[in-house]
Parts: C-alpha cells; sequence; structure tokens
C-alpha cells in the first residue's frame, strides 16, 4: 500500500507529460507572403554590383563624346553584343562607354578584337577605383 501511494503522483505525472507533449507540437508549415517587388529589386541589386568597377579588372572603352551619343553606342552595342554588359561615365565634360568587366589582360582582348569589328575607336583600360 504505501508503494502505490508514492507511485500514484509518479504515474499521474508521467501520463500527464506524456499527454501534453502530443497536444503542444507544433505543425511545420509556413507561409510566407513575399512582395514582387522585392526580387525586382533585389535583381536590380544584383546587377549593380557586377557593374562595380574594380581596380583589377580590365574594361574596353568604345566611345568618347556626348550624352545623347553615348546613350545610342551603349543601347547599339548591348543589341549587337548581349552577353556582355556595359555602362555610361561621365568624365568631365565627356560621356564614356565602357564595356566588359574581364578578369585577365588575355580575355579582355580577346573581347576586344571582335568589338573592334563593330567600333572602330576601342581601347583596352584599366580604371581605377
Amino acid at each position: 500500500m504505501r508503494i502505490l501511494r508514492k507511485l500514484k503522483p509518479l504515474l499521474l505525472f508521467t501520463l500527464f507529460a506524456s499527454s501534453t507533449n502530443s497536444i503542444l507540437a507544433q505543425s511545420s508549415n509556413i507561409t510566407l507572403n513575399q512582395d514582387p517587388k522585392f526580387e525586382q529589386l533585389l535583381n536590380e541589386k544584383r546587377k549593380s554590383n557586377t557593374n562595380l568597377s574594380y581596380s583589377d579588372r580590365y574594361k574596353i572603352q568604345i566611345f568618347n563624346g556626348g550624352s545623347e551619343s553615348a546613350k545610342k553606342t551603349l543601347n547599339d552595342f548591348k543589341q549587337e553584343f548581349k552577353n556582355m554588359d556595359g555602362t555610361i561615365i561621365f568624365n568631365t565634360p565627356n560621356y564614356k562607354v565602357w564595356v566588359g568587366n574581364f578578369r585577365t589582360r588575355m580575355e579582355a582582348e580577346r573581347n576586344l578584337i571582335d568589338i573592334q569589328k563593330k567600333y572602330k575607336n576601342v581601347f583596352l583600360i584599366k580604371p581605377n577605383k
């Protein structure tokens, strides 16, 4: 009888603990509502990070002159060379169109040969930060 008196609270506690364990379990379903503009903004950020000029990278300058001509040259270039990115740099008083982002000089020179077929006054540069 004494043993039953001591085991009764232990049995009740065990029964209570095991029943609450299954009651308090959480489901693992998570629903995330994301604004579609967030993904667009993230893609723009990724694109701008790839356009940053690094001091150890080579670029090819294809134009030097006025603003409107620079925009037209860049648009023409992007239509012709879809896999290569370009940017317009303002250096008083001229606008420059730089294309590519090459790690090695050899890679830049290979692309320079292809670009020279379309644009005559092009040259290889290594811009400072």
